[in-house]
C-alpha cells in the first residue's frame, strides 16, 4: 500500500489522460476482447466518474472498459513493475496485453499487480480496465435492497444518500522496484519525557540482511543501521526536543528507509492521540472537534480526483475556521490524505460501510468478510498519516426499516448476533493498529449495543429535520437530553457526527422556514449552543461541507442533497458565515469551552 514515487531507485509513470472507453451492458466484452481492443471506443478522462462526463451514461452501472497503449521507458529494464489503480469503483479487472494481472473487489481503496512478465519492451503496451458498479444485496455498501421504500426511497435505489458514482476514479500509475524491495513501513510515535521516539518497522520482500533508517526535519538528523530477519527489521529513533505535529504546527519530518538497493522516503508527523475519560488527547492537550462530513463530489468529475478543487476545499476549510472532517462514507483519494498531513487537520477515516443493513445471518457473513477486507486495506495505506486520528468502521447500520430508526421508533432491542458483527470489526481494528482510537457512527433509533465497545460515541442526529422539522426549540430540548442520556449510559466522549438541514441557496424567510438559509442557520447555531454546554461533547460535524448529487427521490431536489453549508460549486451560504463566526472570533472558544480540563488543572485547549 506504499503510494508510488520516483526516486533513485523507483520510477513512476502516471497514466492519467484521455483513454479510450466503452460500455458493456450485456457483458460480451471478454469474449469479444474488449482487453486487446475496442469496436466503438469513445474518448474518457482518468481518473473520473463515467456518469458525469456522458449524459447517457449518468445512470449507467454496468460493466465499461477502459484502453490505453502505452510504451516503456528502456531503462525499466530488469525491475519489477507493477500497475497500480488508486480506485475503481466496484469491482475492476486490470489486462495487459491481452493477459489478466488481477482482479479486485470493493471501491475507494488502491490495488495494485506485479505485470513484470506481462509487459513488451520496445513495442506498444495495451492496458485495459473492465469495472461494474452493480448495486446488489451484500455488497459494502448495498443496493436493490427489497422493500427499502418509504420517504427516502430513490433512483438508482441505494441504500446510502449519495450518488454511486462507477468508474476509475483515482491515478491509474505503472512503477518499478528493483528485485529485493521494501513492501511496508509501519510509523508509531510517542513524546513521552524529555525527548521523542519513533519506531519505525521495516518489511521486505526477501531476506535482505541489512539496511538503514534516517530521519531528518527541523536541523535535526538521525540515522541507525537496521538488522533484517525473515524479511522484518524495527528501529527506534529518538528525537530531543521534537517538534510535535497539530493542527497549530503541522510539521512533518521526512523518514528515509534504505535496503539493498531500494529506498522509500516517507513524510511522518510526530504526535499522540488518547482518550481519557470525557476527552480526546492529541499530543496529551484536550482537542475539540470543529469541521464536517464531506464528500468526493463535483460537477465533471464525479467523484473522480480533482486536485484544483482539494486545494480549493481546504482554503475554505481554513477560512471557516474548521480544524477536521470525517470522510464519509469511504477512505479518500491518497492526495487528500497528504494534504491533511501538510495543512495539519483532524481525521476520521472511515471505510466504505455506509448504511449496513442489518438483517439475515447469511446477508451479514458475506458483509463481513468484505468489511474486514476494507479495514486491512484502509489501514495497511493510511497508517502513517499523522492526520488520521480515529478510524471509524460504520456509518449507521440499520435495521431494516429505515423510516423507523430515522424517527427513533425502530426495533432497538438487543441482538448479540448482530451485535458481534460489530464486536468483530472493532476488535480487528484495533488488533491491526492499537494507537488509535475506534467509533461506528450511529444514527437515531439505532441499537446502542452495538456502538458499546467503541472509545468515541459518534452520533448522527437530526432533531429539527428529520423528526420535529420546523420545531427548532423542541428539537433542541430533545438533542440535550439525548446527549445527556448517552453521556449517563456510557461514560464516553461524544462527538455530533452529523447535524444539518437542507437549505435551498437563496431562499429566504422571516420567520426562517425549512430550506430556507435562515432555517439552517438557526439550525446549526442552536446545535453549538448545545454542546457548548456540554464537557462530555468532544466536536460537532456539520453535515455537510458542501451540497452534493444524490439519487433522484422527492426528497432530493434536483436530486442534491442540499445540507451542505457551502453550494456544490462552493458558495458559502449563511450557515457558512455561522460557522465561521463561530469558530475563528477570538476568545469566543476558550469561554465556551473551558470546563475541559485534563489532569492536573491543565486547560490547554487545541481548537
Amino acid at each position: 500500500m506504499l503510494f508510488p514515487q520516483q526516486n533513485s531507485s523507483r520510477n513512476l509513470l502516471d497514466l492519467s489522460g484521455i483513454w479510450d472507453f466503452q460500455a458493456d451492458p450485456e457483458e460480451t466484452g471478454l469474449q469479444h476482447g474488449y482487453y486487446s481492443s475496442l469496436p466503438q471506443p469513445r474518448p474518457i478522462a482518468v481518473p473520473g466518474s463515467w456518469n458525469e462526463q456522458y449524459a447517457d451514461l449518468f445512470q449507467y452501472l454496468g460493466m465499461g472498459w477502459y484502453l490505453r497503449k502505452v510504451h516503456l521507458p528502456a531503462s525499466w529494464h530488469g525491475q519489477r513493475i507493477f500497475l497500480r489503480v488508486g480506485s475503481a469503483n466496484y469491482w475492476a479487472a486490470a489486462w495487459v496485453n491481452g493477459e489478466k494481472a488481477g482482479e479486485h473487489t470493493g471501491g475507494h481503496l488502491p490495488f495494485a499487480f506485479e505485470v513484470t512478465g506481462l509487459v513488451k519492451f520496445n513495442a506498444e503496451n495495451v492496458i485495459a480496465i473492465q469495472v461494474e458498479n452493480h448495486l446488489t444485496l451484500t455488497r459494502v455498501p448495498s443496493g436493490n435492497i427489497d422493500g427499502m421504500g418509504g420517504f427516502f426511497s430513490g433512483y438508482p435505489s441505494t441504500t446510502f444518500d449519495f450518488y454511486p458514482y462507477a468508474g476509475i476514479h483515482r491515478l491509474v500509475t505503472l512503477y518499478t522496484v528493483s528485485q529485493t524491495f521494501i513492501e511496508d513501513i509501519t510509523v508509531t510515535t510517542d513524546n513521552g519525557g524529555a525527548n521523542a521516539h519513533v519506531q519505525v518497522s521495516v518489511r521486505l520482500n526477501g531476506e535482505q540482511v541489512r539496511g538503514r533508517v534516517r530521519l531528518a526535519g527541523s536541523g535535526f538528523a538521525a540515522e541507525t543501521e537496521i538488522r533484517f530477519k525473515e524479511g522484518k527489521a524495527q528501529a527506534d529513533l529518538e528525537v530531543p526536543s521534537a517538534r510535535l505535529w497539530s493542527p497549530e504546527n503541522p510539521f512533518l519530518y521526512e523518514l528515509t528507509v534504505s535496503a539493498g538497493e531500494d529506498t522509500y522516503t516517507l513524510p511522518i508527523g510526530i504526535r499522540t492521540v488518547e482518550v481519557r475519560g470525557s476527552q480526546f488527547l492529541l499530543n496529551e492537550k484536550p482537542v475539540y472537534f470543529k469541521g464536517f462530513g464531506r464528500h468526493e463530489d463535483f460537477y465533471a468529475s464525479g467523484k473522480g480526483l480533482n486536485l484544483p478543487l482539494l486545494v480549493k476545499d481546504y482554503d475554505l476549510l481554513r477560512w471557516v475556521g474548521a480544524n477536521s472532517y470525517r470522510t464519509s462514507h469511504y477512505p479518500y483519494s491518497d492526495e487528500e490524505m497528504a494534504m491533511a498531513d501538510r495543512q495539519g487537520f483532524l481525521i476520521i477515516d472511515e471505510i466504505p460501510a455506509v448504511s449496513l443493513q442489518v438483517d439475515t445471518p447469511e446477508n451479514m457473513a458475506v458483509r463481513l468478510e468484505m468489511c474486514l477486507q476494507q479495514i486491512e486495506e484502509f489501514i495497511a495505506r493510511d497508517k502513517n498519516h499523522p492526520s488520521v486520528v480515529m478510524w471509524s468502521v460504520a456509518n449507521e447500520p440499520r435495521l431494516p426499516d429505515l423510516k423507523a430508526a430515522l424517527t427513533g421508533k425502530a426495533d432497538s432491542s438487543f441482538d448479540p448476533v448482530k451485535t458481534d458483527f460489530f464486536h468483530k470489526l472493532i476488535s480487528r481494528t484495533k488488533e491491526l493498529d492499537p494507537t488509535r482510537p475506534v467509533t461506528l457512527v450511529g444514527q437515531m433509533g439505532m441499537p446502542l449495543e452495538w456502538q458499546a465497545e467503541t472509545d468515541v460515541l459518534c452520533v448522527n442526529r437530526y432533531w429539527g429535520w428529520y423528526e420535529l422539522g420546523g420545531q427548532l426549540e423542541q428539537a433542541f430540548a430533545s438533542l440535550e437530553q439525548e446527549l445527556d442520556l448517552l453521556y449517563e449510559r456510557f461514560k464516553k466522549p461524544i462527538l455530533v457526527s452529523e447535524f444539518g438541514a437542507d437549505t435551498v441557496a437563496g431562499l429566504h424567510g422571516q420567520p426562517a422556514g425549512m430550506w430556507s438559509e435562515e432555517y439552517q442557520a438557526d439550525f446549526i447555531r442552536g446545535y453549538l449552543d448545545v454542546a457548548a454546554r456540554k464537557d462530555f461533547v468532544i466536536g460537532m460535524h456539520v453535515w455537510n461541507f458542501a451540497d452534493f448529487q444524490a439519487v433522484q427521490s422527492i426528497i432530493r431536489v434536483g436530486g442534491m442533497n442540499l445540507k451542505g453549508v457551502f453550494t456544490r460549486t462552493r458558495t458559502p451560504k449563511l450557515a457558512a458565515h455561522v460557522l465561521r463566526e463561530h469558530w475563528t472570533r477570538p476568545g469566543r472558544q476558550p469561554a465556551e469551552f473551558n470546563h475541559l480540563e485534563v489532569e492536573q488543572g491543565k486547560n490547554n485547549i487545541v481548537s
